[in-house]
């Protein structure tokens, strides 16, 4: 009995030794916005529906916050924005920045070399800082482009400006002025307290004090509620901030299929998608996660 009992507890052991070993769950995350959480759900839903179990952390906190729970093991995928990348290591002033192919490419060398990230596919959108001016007044002054608004504005068009503090006086107007060739007047800029750019995009909607422009990010979801338009940035003065899964080089070896899933999802992403989709969250009150599962559905991403 002794010996059937020992070779029972062997055979045991060896079938155990032989069975694979559990996949770990990954560990989703986003910052707090809704762009980066509605993105964030959308990649956890098609993880989950290719049989990856996941680990929801939406909206972990601001930039910092999920950035140092990447690198510390902590969450395993997460959002990011290329133009970031400049900061995360010192080089914000490279004009690589300025170009989205260059800069995804040089932060994904930096965070391999340095953190074992792996970058994913970007989104062929950028949510950096714009200028968008009512429908109405960019039709009848036939503005499409910041070359334009900036003809438009030095040959003496009616413009009033909303914006935050750091806007005016931070650099990146005074940039777009020196690029583009034209100069604001104080009378022509009305300077919001907080900044955020549901006042400023409120403001022109609203025609406040003749506002007729507004500080936006170029994905915000009212802009289209707000019948604004998107100057493109045609000489493109302001840095890129294209929203690109980052995961560490760990979980991907572990579930290399992660790549395939992402990459179809990312470049369906253009800024005037991107817009709608927050415009559902940010205006219409909808849920992240049931934006994106309708957004994968209708897609035919997820069945």
């Amino acid at each position: 009995m002794a010996n059937i009992l020992k070779s029972l507890c062997v055979a045991a052991v060896l079938a155990l030794g032989a069975s694979p070993q559990l996949q770990a769950a990954v560990i989703v995350s986003s910052k707090l916005s809704s762009e980066s959480a509605m993105i964030g759900h959308m990649i956890r839903l098609l993880l989950n529906a290719d049989g990856i179990a996941t680990i929801d952390r939406m909206t972990l906190g601001a930039t910092p916050v999920v950035r140092k729970a990447l690198l510390s093991g902590e969450i395993d995928i997460y959002v990011e924005y290329t133009g970031n990348a400049g900061f995360f290591f010192n080089v914000a002033s490279d004009p690589a920045w300025k170009d989205l192919q260059q800069g995804y490419q040089l932060g994904s060398r930096l965070d391999y070399a340095a953190n074992h990230i792996v970058w994913l596919t970007p989104a062929n959108a950028s949510n950096s800082w714009a200028l968008a001016v009512r429908r109405d007044v960019a039709r009848a002054n036939n503005l499409k482009t910041m070359s334009d608004f900036g003809r438009w504005v030095a040959g003496g068009g009616k413009v009033v400006l909303a914006c935050s503090a750091e806007f005016a006086n931070a650099g990146t107007l005074r940039s777009l002025e020196k690029t583009y060739g034209f100069t604001m007047r104080s009378a022509q800029l009305i300077v919001l307290a907080g900044g955020e750019t549901s006042a400023t995009i409120g403001a022109a909607a609203a025609r406040t004090n003749g506002t007729n422009t507004a500080m936006v990010y170029g994905t915000d979801g009212g802009i289209d509620a707000a019948n604004l338009q998107v100057m493109e940035d045609d000489r493109h003065d302001q840095p890129i901030y294209a929203p690109v899964p980052i995961i560490r080089e760990s979980v991907l070896a572990a579930n290399p299929q992660i790549a395939q899933l992402v990459k179809p999802l990312m470049q369906s992403f253009t800024r005037e998608t991107l817009q709608r989709l927050n415009e559902r969250v940010q205006i219409d009150g909808e849920s992240a996660q049931s934006v994106a599962e309708d957004y994968l559905r209708t897609r035919g991403l997820l069945k």
